[in-house]
């Protein structure tokens, strides 16, 4: 038995010194991230709230609009909870809720008997089916359109005076008389103005664009905006939030009390008023951005590098006669007859060229090698040519013949 046969499994487990200069890259890109986070987390603490906050300069924040009433003197109050919202409602005060659809039915019917009383104005933000009958009983919510520049097309001192205004989403219909509609879009308005009796209202906005710092100094959007939140001397901000204590003693979450159909035969869903991705905060979708960006780096970095072939470490040791009849079945399965008849020509080429006294570099060349092999041989006129530089063989018989009158050619050659 011989060495080769005997040889033992070389070993192919990497050493701590190429597991560490592999990991290295991934280590440091890693850190980087975590250092970048840690940082971006710690400048953002504090500053980063959700879209229609009066506090937030996030493109879907309300920051700029706030800052506007401010400056004409209105003052401006944050309630995040129902009980400082209800607190705060009053004749001389405009109560704006941003999300009415996360209210659940019961904080719904609390904050409508606390809004009627008061005598102020409502602004309710895109309510759906269930939260605008609870909230702004004797109109109901249809179906939804795309937000473009709309004109008034109604009698409202505020509409006219903004023009044309970045209206639409939810659309809107009553049976009231003293309601005022405006901003028609497909033939139903997306604003209502519904009188409450002894001065107030409630107003229904079927779009929170206006309100937005990246819409506000388009069209009449600022106009409309300031008019309808500046009405009164005092504006509460009303953000409802899950973590609401008045949630829990409730009778369900979002959407649980709207089983029963309201009535126009739908239902208050939130998830047909706002996508997903609204609902997450801007910071988790810059986070998601940064892996994704890191994710494809990585993938970049560890990707096939293109370049020179590598000589790399077989798993075991192989027998050459056990590669070649490996190779030799490749080809056969194949029916790759002309590669293995390229690939026996040129070893007998590479083999014949210093028995024949010609430079290996020369071993491929007819013209220097045929006239050297032609002196060694008995007979020649026998047709060399053909043999070392023909075409492929058509079967696998002239392909056995062509292997052995190559061996047959070299045995000459290196006895003569």
């Amino acid at each position: 038995m011989t060495a080769a046969t005997t040889a033992s499994p070389t070993s192919t487990a990497p050493t701590p010194g190429q597991v560490w200069t592999r990991a290295r890259g991934i280590l440091a890109v890693v850190l980087i991230l975590v250092v970048a986070g840690i940082t971006f987390a710690a400048v953002r603490s504090g500053t980063n709230h959700g879209q229609l906050d009066p506090r937030s300069a996030d493109p879907k924040g309300s920051r700029a609009v706030a800052e506007l009433l401010k400056a004409r003197g209105i003052s401006v109050s944050v309630a995040t909870t129902l009980d400082e919202a209800t607190t705060a409602a009053g004749p001389d005060t405009t109560l704006l809720v941003t999300g009415p659809n996360l209210l659940t039915r019961s904080q719904q019917l609390r904050l409508e008997d606390a809004a009627s009383d008061s005598a102020g104005r409502t602004l309710l933000v895109a309510p759906g089916p269930g939260a605008t009958t609870r909230l702004a009983p004797g109109i109901r919510a249809e179906s939804h359109q795309a937000v473009s520049a709309l004109a008034p097309a109604c009698e409202l001192p505020a509409a006219r005076r903004a023009g044309t205004a970045d209206m639409g989403g939810t659309r809107y219909t009553t049976q009231d008389p003293t309601a005022v509609t405006c901003y028609p879009s497909a033939g139903l308005p997306s604003l209502v103005v519904l009188p409450t009796g002894a001065g107030g209202d409630t107003v229904v906005l079927g779009s929170p664009d206006i309100l937005h710092n990246e819409r506000l100094d388009k069209q009449g959007n600022a106009s409309l905006a300031l008019q309808l939140l500046g009405s009164r001397p005092h504006l509460v901000w009303y953000l409802p939030s899950l973590t609401d204590p008045s949630a829990t003693t409730d009778d369900g979450a979002p959407g649980d009390g709207d089983e029963e159909q309201s009535e126009g035969g739908a239902r208050d869903d939130t998830a047909e008023e706002s996508s997903f991705l609204d609902l997450v905060p801007s910071g988790w979708l810059w986070g998601t951005l940064q892996l994704a960006l890191a994710a494809v780096l990585a993938a970049v970095w560890r990707a096939r590098r293109l370049g020179p072939l590598v000589t790399e470490r077989l798993p075991v040791a192989i027998r050459a006669s056990e590669s070649a009849e490996g190779r030799s079945l490749l080809y056969r399965r194949a029916n790759a007859r002309d590669r293995a008849a390229d690939a026996l020509r040129a070893a007998s080429r590479t083999r014949l060229a210093p028995l024949a006294g010609v430079p290996v570099r020369d071993a491929h060349t007819p013209d220097v090698l045929l006239p050297a092999v032609s002196a060694c041989v008995t007979a020649p006129d026998r047709d060399l040519n053909t043999l070392l530089f023909g075409t492929a063989p058509s079967t696998d018989a002239a392909l056995v013949l062509l292997a052995d009158q190559l061996d047959a050619l070299e045995r000459e050659v290196r006895t003569s």
